[in-house]
């Protein structure tokens, strides 16, 4: 579940997040119709990576633990974490803590999507339908 599509859907998530974190040139834009259509555009994106999943991905129902979130939802998570991390680095100290704690996060989330992925394919976890 690694490139493709879910490239180009995790991309588009980052740009929003950034949109929504960081802003254009230092400045975020409050305007609370902007707000709502970036965070709209989200929930298609995400729902959008949620149905290229069902369409490309078997799943095993019989034996395989439920997930507690959507691939879609996971890899939006990983989308503002990595906007964050990349932030931190171009504004932090490279001593700060914030800075450390931002990529350690990142990294988690990484690790935790790979293993997701893994257990998906390997039928030990399934994902909900909703």
């Amino acid at each position: 579940m690694v490139g493709g599509p879910l490239l180009w859907f995790a991309r588009d998530l980052a740009v929003l997040h950034e949109r929504r974190l960081v802003g254009r040139g230092g400045s975020i834009d409050t305007d609370p119709l902007v707000v709502l259509e970036i965070e709209r555009r989200r929930v298609e994106l995400v729902m959008a990576i949620d149905d290229w999943v069902a369409r490309s991905v078997p799943q095993h129902r019989l034996g395989a633990t439920l997930h507690t979130e959507t691939v879609g939802a996971v890899i939006d998570r990983l989308a503002e974490s990595s906007v964050r991390a990349h932030h931190a680095l171009m504004t932090l100290d490279a001593h700060d803590e914030r800075l450390h704690g931002a990529w350690h996060h990142l990294a988690e989330l990484a690790d935790a999507y790979d293993d997701l992925v893994r257990d998906i394919i390997a039928g030990r976890r399934r994902l909900p339908e909703w």
